[in-house]
């Protein structure tokens, strides 16, 4: 069920009818559970004993940890916990990937390797609600929350349905408590959220399901295009993935709103971004948060411990890496993840090398004139590190990945794509031009931006909203089948 389909509309209607008509917490609660379990079964029944297994071991594991004395059993159930958690996510998403590639290494070896082609199908959603339950554990252990003890709330807490699939990962810190409290009818609540549910969807369904056939063509085939096409659609894939996906937080964070609920800000405005650091405190903001208060912080610590010069730039490293491997079972996303650890370290090893560097030397007399210069020099380069990280995520193969940045400065190859149902590439820069502009008004002009995010927006805004988010969904359904969020492969 598509946030982009008349399907989801229906089944959001009625969902949000029912519920504001309960008007009582457990109730709504209970509702909101249902919906959830079904929203999320209308993909799969199966996968969805999986969630109800998940969602019932980690409640029992936060009940156990609280009311545990002993400090070696707490650290055993957590263990548990996050090792049970871990064995289905590399079950699903990683045991076939391994077993191929392990196959593939015995045939180059000369042994002859009859292993079986295992063909499992990902659960949508399972690498974002596993790290959602394995934070809840650890917050619990290392005692920043309470243990859950309403398993209704708790279950809440897993599969409540806007953020299920995708996100934004959210902390047990954040949102047990709104789930506890009462919900109170706000209008300009409703407004704000619908707003930003429509805005959500205009950046899917507008801007990137019509990127996507120009990029797919080119990506498909990239020695069959011209090195201008290449940056071209490495360009539109650029701003493809970042209106699907922060389409999808925006929608997510519409529909909750709606309902009484504030999820977390995934995205603020990453392509502004000067440094690599910034870039991802600014993109899928909590994925780069989860790994770093439950796995950089950790291994920064140990490294730091055994000292020497390149010991503080492991665990940057180490914790993209594993932020690639978390994207999916390739190479590509291995490479993406270790490409953007060399790119953090060595932009700190820079910044540690020049810390101490007095003011008015060759970097201040050659820029220092012009800081805003400067500043946006900075912003171009940064965006063109980001351009070559997303041809890995991108690219089917490493082979594809490299022939985009070595042909991406030669004439060999065609120069036009063509294809039905490709949009003409004049549009698609409109189109990317238009979200250049109306992202800048959302971040200069403090009443819209405040406006969306607080409700404070004119009311005929929020009326018209509900007229436009219909018009929106019908043209999705008009265009054929919707589109997936390309996270949900995730």
């Amino acid at each position: 069920m598509l946030f982009n389909s008349l399907t989801f509309v229906a089944f959001y209607v009625v969902v949000f009818t029912l519920y504001w008509r309960l008007r009582a917490r457990t109730p709504q609660n209970v509702l909101l559970l249902g919906a959830s379990w079904i929203f999320y079964g209308a993909w799969s029944w199966k996968f969805l004993l999986l969630l109800l297994g998940s969602t019932l071991l980690d409640y029992v594991c936060g009940q156990l940890i609280a009311n545990a004395a002993d400090p070696r059993r707490k650290r055993l159930v957590l263990i548990v916990s996050v090792t049970a958690n871990l064995l289905f996510l590399a079950t699903f998403k990683y045991l076939g990937f391994f077993v191929a590639e392990f196959a593939a290494l015995l045939e180059r070896l000369g042994f002859n390797a009859n292993l079986p082609l295992l063909e499992i199908v990902l659960p949508v959603g399972i690498s974002f609600y596993t790290f959602q339950t394995i934070g809840y554990v650890v917050d619990v252990y290392r005692g920043k929350v309470p243990a859950a003890r309403n398993l209704l709330t708790y279950a809440l807490y897993v599969a409540f349905f806007p953020q299920l699939v995708a996100g934004p990962i959210e902390r047990a810190g954040h949102m047990l408590p709104q789930y506890e409290k009462d919900r109170v009818w706000s209008t300009p609540k409703f407004e704000s959220g619908l707003q930003l549910a429509v805005w959500g969807l205009f950046k899917k369904i507008v801007i990137a399901d019509n990127l996507a056939p120009f990029v797919d063509a080119v990506f498909d085939a990239p020695a069959d295009y011209s090195s201008a096409m290449l940056i071209t659609a490495t360009i539109f894939f650029a701003f493809q993935i970042y209106c699907d996906f922060s389409g999808y937080t925006d929608t997510a964070r519409g529909c909750a709103r709606m309902l009484g609920f504030e999820l977390i800000r995934n995205f603020n405005f990453p392509y502004i971004a000067k440094t690599p650091v910034e870039f991802w405190q600014r993109w899928h903001i909590s994925l780069s948060q989860w790994f770093q208060d439950y796995l950089y912080y950790p291994l920064a610590m140990r490294y730091m411990r055994r000292g020497g010069f390149m010991s503080k730039y492991k665990a940057h490293i180490v914790s993209m890496a594993l932020i690639g491997l978390w994207h999916g079972a390739n190479w590509t996303f291995i490479v993406f993840g270790l490409y953007w650890g060399i790119v953090i370290a060595a932009y700190l090893a820079v910044l540690d090398r020049t810390a101490g560097a007095a003011r008015g030397g060759f970097v201040e007399r050659l820029f220092g004139f012009a800081p805003r210069a400067r500043e946006l020099g900075a912003t171009a380069l940064m965006f063109a590190l980001v351009c070559v990280g997303w041809v890995f995520f991108r690219a089917d193969s490493i082979g594809d990945a490299w022939h985009f940045l070595t042909h991406s400065w030669s004439s060999a190859g065609l120069s036009v794509v063509s294809g039905a149902g490709i949009v003409d590439a004049r549009i698609l820069w409109a189109l990317i031009v238009g979200l250049t502009i109306g992202e800048w008004i959302y971040r200069n002009f403090a009443r819209v931006g405040h406006g969306l995010e607080s409700g404070r927006l004119p009311a005929i805004a929020g009326r018209y909203a509900l007229v436009a988010a219909m018009v929106v969904s019908a043209g999705a359904a008009q265009l054929g089948e919707a589109r997936p969020f390309i996270y949900f492969q995730f």
